[in-house]
């Protein structure tokens, strides 16, 4: 697999650790007698194999059911999500991770844009969710873009160091700024420009807003395309309409762009041919290299907001160690989702069952699993389940802040996100693959199932900037995310996945994201009790993992 790298990304994006871990050995772990010596519990064999489809089901069931109402945060569903994961941790005999509290507030800013909404550029009217989707940041009743001059910028990069800057010479304050999604490598992997096919940092959403709210811009519109995106315009749709959260910012958003955007494809095209200018010629031009030009068109929106402070929460819950209870390896999952749209004629509820119901539900397996060891890892294990990750990794964006543990008493993450319910698999998908140690412990616990690692299967998507293992990954923390591979472990089993792969792809942020009696539940068990055996492993290990020499990411020592 080809590794990600990003060796000078701006620095909001990578802000490592300065801090030292108070473990003094910095030997390298690829060593396999020091791994075969690091399980020293008694009854590991026996808890490894009491992880079971039902201790998963049952609560992946509950999480995902109507009554949790797509566990939004701020709502009743959150109050009853988390009131459920204490439950569950108190019963597994966890302690509170936070103090006495097994909570940390979330402080955020509750944002809804009204969907009475309009977008003008030039002589077309655009229609809220059908051809665009338009919100505000800003904690401000109303923002309004009037006749703002657009600006294509490509990719809408500023890259040093792949020698990339869409906005040189340009001046965009004041204007609207239209931007390709993904980055220049994906539809042009043979010209060597950026990573290929494999999706970097700046082809991401996020980036493009934090991009152009750096260079002054009024407002930023992004082009959907399904492919390069890795999804399609109704996960936009459903995902940026609604409740919009961020965390709360000092100076109210002033510093964002006032209005972030989408465009539709077909929407897109338009616009360009009513500038005078082929939509395609212009990719195509933005793809060769640093590229920007004057649209000679309008564009004009109001988004009326209401707004307010809120409180949500993440719920952690601590195994303390035997020997080295300082330190911690962390284990992450979210546990939000969409909430529900009253709009919606029929089912109104998004229950998140796929994403992220089982990763929550696995949580609790592994840490019932963790309370029956005898004796206990030598270093702490920590629960963190965080909320908000659908609005942006805010949960763990805010906990990586404001660490309840120390990070330089971090010793890894390991993510859990959207686990695999198409059944077992002959290998194991490392998202990022190559980055650090732990996937020397990682390739061990796979062995042992008889499974091989392998490069994640859509490198392009970016999945290592979607979930929360980067929000630690970005601080210097070791951060590992694998799943279930793409190889049916059987002829039965790769029957039913590509029936089932099918409803749960189309189902992606959609209400049919429901629990379903027939998931076949062997590779969220197999996956589990791999990354239950990875955490033992590395809690028991005689040294820290590091990432590796080539990872743009390093703890500074």
């Amino acid at each position: 697999m080809k590794k990600i790298f990003l060796p000078l990304l701006v620095p909001a994006l990578i802000s490592v650790s300065a801090c030292t871990p108070s473990n003094d050995s910095k030997t390298n772990v690829s060593d396999t007698d020091t791994l075969a010596t690091a399980q020293e519990t008694t009854n590991f064999d026996s808890v490894y194999n009491s992880i079971s489809d039902a201790d998963i089901r049952e609560p992946l069931k509950i999480l995902s059911s109507d009554e949790f109402e797509g566990r939004l945060p701020t709502t009743e569903g959150e109050k009853k999500t988390i009131d459920y994961l204490v439950s569950q941790f108190k019963e597994a005999g966890l302690e509170p991770g936070n103090g006495d509290s097994y909570l940390q507030k979330v402080a955020l800013m509750e944002i809804t844009a009204n969907p009475d909404m309009t977008m003008t550029i030039g002589d077309n009217r655009f229609a809220y969710k059908e051809d665009m989707v338009a919100s505000s940041k800003r904690e401000q009743a109303s923002v309004s873009l009037n006749d703002s001059e657009l600006v294509f910028v490509g990719y809408g990069v500023n890259a040093p160091e792949y020698k990339w800057n869409d906005y040189e010479s340009l001046d965009v304050e004041g204007k609207t700024v239209v931007i390709l999604i993904n980055d220049p490598g994906f539809e042009n992997p043979k010209s060597g420009k950026f990573q290929g096919t494999t999706m970097t940092y700046y082809g991401r959403w996020s980036y493009k807003y934090e991009e152009a709210s750096r260079q002054g811009a009024a407002a930023a519109i992004i082009v959907h395309e399904s492919a390069p995106a890795s999804y399609g315009w109704s996960v936009v749709a459903n995902s940026w309409s609604g409740p919009q959260y961020g965390l709360v910012s000092e100076d109210k958003g002033a510093s964002r762009v006032a209005v972030e955007g989408w465009l539709t494809l077909d929407a897109a095209k338009q616009v360009f041919s009513d500038a005078g200018l082929d939509f395609d010629a212009e990719k195509a031009k933005a793809m060769s290299g640093p590229y920007n030009k004057a649209m000679d068109i309008t564009a004009s929106v109001t988004v009326k907001n209401t707004f307010k402070k809120s409180e949500s929460n993440n719920v952690i819950a601590t195994l303390p160690g035997s020997a080295f209870a300082d330190d911690h390896i962390i284990y992450t999952a979210h546990w939000d989702h969409l909430g529900k749209d009253e709009s919606k004629e029929g089912d109104q509820i998004y229950n998140g069952a796929h994403d992220n119901a089982t990763g929550t539900a696995a949580m609790i397996a592994m840490a019932k699993a963790y309370s029956s060891l005898t004796p206990r890892p030598k270093r702490s294990v920590s629960f963190l389940v965080v909320t908000a990750e659908e609005q942006g990794l805010l949960g763990s964006k805010y906990y990586a802040a404001n660490p309840v543990i120390p990070l330089e008493k971090t010793v890894a993450n390991i993510n859990m996100d959207a686990m695999n319910v198409l059944g077992k698999t002959k290998n194991v998908a490392v998202v990022g693959m190559g980055k650090s140690e732990l996937e020397t412990y990682l390739k061990k616990a796979a062995n042992k199932q008889g499974r091989v690692l392998t490069q994640e299967d859509k490198p392009e998507a970016g999945y290592y900037y979607r979930s929360d293992h980067f929000s630690f990954a970005k601080q210097g923390v070791p951060a590992l995310y694998a799943e279930g591979g793409n190889e049916p472990a059987d002829e039965e089993t790769a029957k039913y996945r590509k029936r089932m792969n099918v409803i749960v792809t189309g189902c992606y942020h959609q209400v049919c994201d429901e629990y379903r009696e027939n998931w076949d539940m062997g590779g969220i068990v197999q996956d589990t009790q791999m990354l239950f055996d990875v955490g033992v492993n590395v809690a028991n290990a005689p040294m820290w993992p590091k990432w590796n020499e080539g990872s743009e990411f390093q703890r500074q020592y």
